[in-house]
């Protein structure tokens, strides 16, 4: 074999491990990714994610050992190289089942949330409006804080915050005028419901917490006592977009406020009962990004 064929035939060796190098990045920041609610496995399908990450790295060894040390003809060279396009192939398609599958999921999430709130005229469409201001506010975090979320996670938790109020009586949930203490007993027990419901989905662990505690105050007058620090970041998060969503939707016991009342209300109860670095984040964001999250509810 002549000098040219061989250069040839390593150019497309190294051409390969290249290609190969670029599908290990892929997949390492794949399964980075692979640890929300929808993704994250058991600790079998763990292992075997973390092992097609090793033999991905022992076929670029192959790769660099052939080119440096080894004498391959043609057709080893070509198998290299279509072999490192296959993968690519294969990586792509997987990363695009995975998408469909999180989009499929988080269609039917919606779905059933609509039909939760269907019972309820007042919550039409406050659960998809909590999830559009809560990532939002997700988007402006300060990397510090937003190096700690995982958005599909939080997207869930805003989308399921209110899903506890499926044990809520009607009656109480339309009932037009002021609520008696009992009855505020039982709204009151909506995110305890809500966990009660989620927990049988082992992938939920994460977000039930944040679920449960979207109601707290910053200075502990919440349902539960907790206060500052102790909330969870994501439960504060949801809280603001919460409550910005129930002040400028229409209920049946009080009109719809303004965005800048709204704004107004959440800057005089920042520090009580909103974090106020949240706050601070959220009127940051332009009115205009702000409205375009209502939803579009046929």
């Amino acid at each position: 074999m002549n000098l040219s064929s061989q250069t040839i035939i390593i150019a497309f060796i190294i051409a390969g491990a290249l290609l190969m190098q670029a599908n290990i990045i892929r997949y390492a920041i794949f399964l980075g990714g692979m640890n929300d609610v929808i993704s994250s496995g058991d600790k079998k399908s763990t292992a075997l994610r973390a092992l097609g990450l090793v033999l991905l790295i022992f076929f670029l060894l192959g790769y660099i050992f052939t080119a440096v040390f080894g004498k391959p003809d043609f057709m080893m060279g070509g198998i290299l190289f279509g072999g490192s396009i296959f993968v690519w192939i294969v990586l792509k398609i997987m990363f695009n089942l995975t998408d469909v599958v999180k989009n499929r999921t988080l269609e039917i999430s919606e779905m059933l949330v609509g039909v939760i709130e269907a019972r309820d005229p007042n919550l039409s469409g406050h659960s998809i409006y909590t999830r559009n201001l809560t990532m939002l506010i997700y988007k402006r975090l300060p990397f510090s804080l937003k190096n700690k979320i995982n958005p599909v996670s939080i997207e869930y938790a805003a989308l399921m915050h209110d899903v506890g109020k499926l044990a809520v009586p009607e009656a109480i949930l339309n009932k037009p005028s002021r609520l008696d203490d009992d009855e505020w007993k039982v709204i009151k027990g909506h995110p305890l419901a809500g966990v009660k419901m989620l927990s049988p989905v082992k992938s939920f662990e994460t977000i039930i917490p944040w679920i449960k505690y979207h109601h707290e105050r910053i200075d502990g007058g919440g349902y539960y006592g907790l206060k500052g620090k102790e909330i969870p970041l994501e439960s504060r998060i949801i809280c603001v977009a919460d409550s910005y969503s129930a002040i400028t939707m229409n209920r049946a016991y009080k009109d719809a406020k303004s965005h800048e009342e709204a704004v107004a209300i959440l800057r005089d109860c920042a520090g009580s009962q909103f974090d106020t670095q949240i706050v601070d984040i959220f009127l940051s964001i332009p009115k205009k990004e702000v409205e375009a999250c209502v939803p579009h509810i046929d």
